[in-house]
């Protein structure tokens, strides 16, 4: 199976250190690859180089196996989505704004997001965060990707809100978008996951499967996430919530 999206000893960052080195990733059609580390590992830059958002200055990023450089837009119109953290939205238009802009169906994106019916004629930056980020993530999917990248869903969202958006991804990834997902709940994450790639300062230092990493639950929370070797102390909040 060719991989939609992959990085190949992909090095890249915003100056003249990199801030990641020699990533190799790949994601396939219909599954969801989680992409974990403590903060500033990495995780954000690897998605926005992949997305053609941030310079890469060695490797490669395949789509459908061959080599690309297309800058962010060209690659949108190829068939990959990126949400980030922001919100990839139109605060000062209306939602039905918003999605016209982004070519959606608004009957099926009402039909498939209740939760946005009774907002379309009110501006997003009115919205709740949660309501916000169904919109994103709406307009994303709702361009049918070939790809979906999308960047810490559930930051600053409440549990059921971080629920729902998951489940959206895994149904996109069920119809066979593949998708990369960057996500600070880790045991959220691994609900919908079926691999795991951890980086650590820069450097893709784990992957797995999804049962390898359930497995290993406990050991990723405490020296991957936090920063921390295993056995050491640990005064971050709880990962697992």
């Amino acid at each position: 199976m060719t991989a939609v999206i992959a990085g190949r000893k992909l090095t890249a960052g915003y100056g003249p250190v990199p801030a990641v080195v020699d990533i190799d990733i790949e994601v396939n059609p219909g599954e969801v690859v989680a992409l974990l580390g403590a903060n500033g590992a990495g995780k954000t830059t690897t998605l926005m180089a992949l997305a053609g958002a941030v310079p890469v200055s060695s490797g490669d990023v395949l789509w459908d196996g061959l080599n690309t450089h297309a800058p962010l837009s060209r690659r949108a119109r190829m068939g990959m989505s990126l949400v980030t953290e922001e919100r990839s939205t139109f605060a000062g238009l209306t939602v039905r704004q918003n999605l016209r802009i982004a070519h959606c169906e608004i009957e099926e994106v009402v039909r498939q997001y209740p939760e946005l019916a009774g907002h379309l004629e009110r501006k997003v930056g009115l919205l709740s965060g949660g309501q916000q980020q169904i919109l994103a993530l709406a307009r994303a999917l709702s361009r049918k990707p070939h790809a979906l990248l999308a960047d810490e869903l559930s930051l600053g969202l409440a549990p059921q809100i971080v629920s729902r958006l998951l489940a959206a991804v895994r149904t996109a990834a069920d119809q066979g978008v593949a998708v990369l997902l960057v996500e600070q709940h880790v045991h959220k994450a691994l609900k919908i996951a079926d691999r795991v790639c951890i980086l650590r300062q820069g450097r893709i230092d784990w992957t797995g499967t999804v049962s390898e990493a359930q497995a290993m639950r406990s050991e990723i929370e405490e020296s991957y996430l936090t920063g921390r070797k295993a056995g050491g102390s640990n005064e971050s909040a709880d990962l697992a919530r």
